[in-house]
């Protein structure tokens, strides 16, 4: 794989391309592929990248309408952890994990994975129960997990008020150690640049309008940019999957809700890992540019906008100031929204669809962003072989006919 110095990147950057050349071709569509991905964020370029270097699949297209990693990719707050409860997440997530821990060899990009530590708050008995729970199956699946008492919290993250007088008091916290965050955009860069060394087009500003079918099978799709034929297409479009499935004539189970979040004004290294709360509903963690970087729960309105309630902002900081008093006066710098696929059973859908050679990756919710490389992995073998990968087997679209759910709404602490 070409390696990249610091002096060839400035000279693209100086080029007369309007900034940043990317570092890959931006492809013209062809008439025909055997396989197109509609979806250019980390979801879709991971699964080209694994179509190709997996299992030799080298004539793909990925489709995006706009720029790549221009949507959730680039809208989250960029937590990485596997320590879910159910045995079917935990699998996916895991395997997800273990790939993120290689990813800066695999790519040959720095994505800044920094294991830093994920902690989940518990500030009630039930969410006691359900975190020593939780440790405990995840130990019985081999993935790491603590429990730490309110001093061990205090002494893992000192700035978390641990005071018995506190509104929501910390009764004690789950811990993976393992856990941490990365930087978002770089993973789509790293994927694109890596899909395209082997053969991948990547074809920016190219909305797909409509799906071609004949006789029960899939034969391509309308786009911006012309009809572009294909004897398989996979739908990997966070937000919109219901939108991509109906031009199909297929209804999915599927609501879009914006996500919020927001960042602070840079400060000196001061948050050491990833806290998360139920209870409150808040995350936060701090990038290397020192931003804290906060989260909050999905908005109760169904909406395609990328911005959401303003009540959600003020209960985001409240619960915020409840855990960390010290960030009273830091400043907010900016506040945005993505849009996130949401399943009845806060799971994802990874498999085929009632019509031949259409696939889905999509209904991730909150759990998009850990779970990329994972996700390419096992949505690459689907299409490849049109059989599932043991480790989405169950994540198919009949789940919500056979009532064989995978019910992450209670089980995973918090929604991401």
């Amino acid at each position: 794989m070409q390696r990249f110095s610091i002096l060839s990147l400035a000279r693209n950057a100086l080029s007369g391309h309007r900034g940043w050349r990317p570092f890959w071709r931006d492809a013209a569509p062809r008439e025909r592929y055997d396989v197109v991905i509609v979806g250019g964020g980390g979801h879709g370029l991971a699964t080209a990248y694994y179509l190709a270097r997996n299992h030799g699949i080298r004539d793909v297209a990925v489709l995006e309408r706009g720029w790549i990693g221009g949507g959730n990719t680039g809208r989250n707050t960029t937590i990485v952890r596997s320590n879910y409860l159910c045995n079917e997440s935990g699998a996916l997530y895991e395997h997800a994990l273990k790939l993120w821990e290689g990813l800066n060899e695999e790519l040959n990009i720095n994505v800044m994975f920094s294991q830093r530590g994920v902690l989940n708050l518990a500030h009630s008995l039930p969410d006691v129960r359900e975190g020593r729970r939780r440790v405990e199956a995840n130990r019985l699946s081999g993935i790491d997990a603590e429990w730490l008492t309110p001093e061990e919290v205090r002494a893992f993250c000192p700035i978390v008020d641990i005071s018995p007088a506190a509104r929501h008091p910390v009764l004690g916290a789950t811990l993976q150690r393992r856990g941490g965050t990365a930087r978002h955009d770089t993973l789509a860069w790293g994927y694109a640049r890596a899909a395209d060394a082997l053969g991948v087009d990547i074809v920016q500003n190219c909305e797909v309008t409509g799906i071609l079918r004949d006789d029960g099978r899939v034969t391509g799709v309308r786009t911006t940019r012309g009809t572009i034929h294909a004897d398989k297409i996979g739908i990997v479009v966070a937000g919109h999957s219901s939108v991509l499935a109906a031009m199909a004539g297929i209804r999915l189970p599927i609501q879009s809700h914006p996500l919020q979040a927001l960042v602070s004004e840079p400060m000196k290294p001061i948050h050491p890992c990833v806290v998360m709360s139920n209870a409150v509903h808040v995350y936060v963690s701090q990038s290397d540019k020192g931003e804290l970087v906060v989260g909050a729960g999905i908005d109760a309105y169904n909406s395609y906008g990328q911005r959401g309630s303003f009540h959600v902002i003020e209960h985001q900081m409240s619960a915020l100031l409840e855990l960390f008093p010290i960030f009273s006066r830091v400043r907010l710098m900016r506040a945005w929204a993505g849009i996130v696929d949401v399943c009845p059973d806060a799971s994802p859908i990874i498999g085929k669809l009632p019509l031949r050679g259409l696939y889905l990756n999509g209904g991730w919710g909150t759990g998009g962003f850990k779970a990329t490389p994972g996700s390419g992995w096992v949505f690459a073998h689907t299409i490849a072989r049109d059989t599932p990968h043991p480790l989405n087997a169950a994540y198919s679209l009949e789940r919500f006919t056979t009532g064989a759910l995978i019910d992450e709404h209670s089980a995973a602490a918090v929604a991401h």
